[in-house]
């Protein structure tokens, strides 16, 4: 797996292994479904911070802007995350799945770009396929061993119409049929004309170029983020069906609504102490 420049969790409470062991399995076919305790969820409210910031700006970029512009290291992430409601609960299920994947998968090390940062709205969600992951075992030789991962995510944090788990599902078909393929082109377009610090050109073309090495796999999730005190109504009333080749998952969070918020808060006083000690 090829070095981060910005991890994730430097300096966090809370690292990938961590990360994984707050997740308990509970079942496991057909679908995989994951509980985070509500003990667990208090931990993400406050250790989610950091890495929650670092998806939407790295720590050099905030402290460049903010020295070069003379404004607070808050004004600067102000620009960059999303305001309470529907985007903001969206964006959760989405990076909470990506930390989740950026675990072990099959004993490999799952490393993808974080697309919050390359948003050109801060109050919508980020364009194409939500969550994307490379696994490169012998990088920088391409294998028939390398994989792309891709999640749809749909977040369910409050009582309302929506759908999660069959929404997920109809949209990671999309995934599969066109949309990955034209996400990794503008990932592609973005990492020539912005830059990336999470992938390469080089890993993008071995799978956009895919003729020009080995076979690989690809693997499609249908991930529904549901508040806990929904799951259970929710499963009746859109009951999980699956579809080959694509694997559901459902992540359930005790006090969803409460959990993002709060993690999202931490987020931006998360800035604090480094201002306090004059990284600014």
């Amino acid at each position: 797996m090829p070095k981060m420049s910005d991890p994730l969790f430097a300096d966090a409470t809370l690292d990938t292994a961590q990360l994984h062991a707050l997740f308990q399995i509970t079942h496991n076919t057909p679908f995989l479904r994951l509980a985070i305790s509500s003990e667990n969820a208090e931990t993400l409210k406050q250790s989610l911070g950091i890495p929650i910031r670092r998806c939407y700006i790295t720590d050099d970029l905030l402290h460049q802007r903010a020295k070069e512009l003379s404004l607070s290291l808050n004004d600067v992430l102000a620009t960059k995350l999303p305001d309470a409601g529907s985007t903001m609960s969206g964006d959760f299920g989405e990076i909470l799945t990506y930390l989740y994947h950026l675990g072990t998968q099959n004993q490999q090390a799952a490393f993808g770009p974080k697309k919050w940062r390359l948003k050109q709205d801060r109050t919508k969600p980020a364009p194409y396929s939500d969550v994307v992951h490379f696994l490169l075992p012998s990088w920088p030789s391409s294998t028939d061993q390398d994989e792309l991962l891709c999640s749809e995510v749909k977040t369910k944090a409050t009582d309302g119409a929506s759908l999660p788990i069959s929404n997920a599902i109809s949209d990671s078909q999309k995934d599969a049929t066109s949309r990955l393929a034209r996400t990794l082109v503008w990932l592609r377009e973005r990492a020539i004309s912005d830059g990336l610090e999470d992938v390469s050109l080089d890993h993008l073309d071995r799978f956009i170029n895919a003729i020009d090495h080995p076979s690989f796999k690809k693997s499609f999730y249908a991930v529904a983020v549901i508040c806990g005190d929904l799951v259970e109504s929710e499963i009746i009333a859109d009951p999980p069906l699956l579809v080959k080749g694509h694997t559901l998952l459902l992540i359930v969070v005790p006090k969803l609504k409460d959990v993002y918020t709060a993690a999202f808060e931490s987020a931006k006083t998360s800035v604090a102490s480094e201002a306090e000690e004059g990284l600014a």
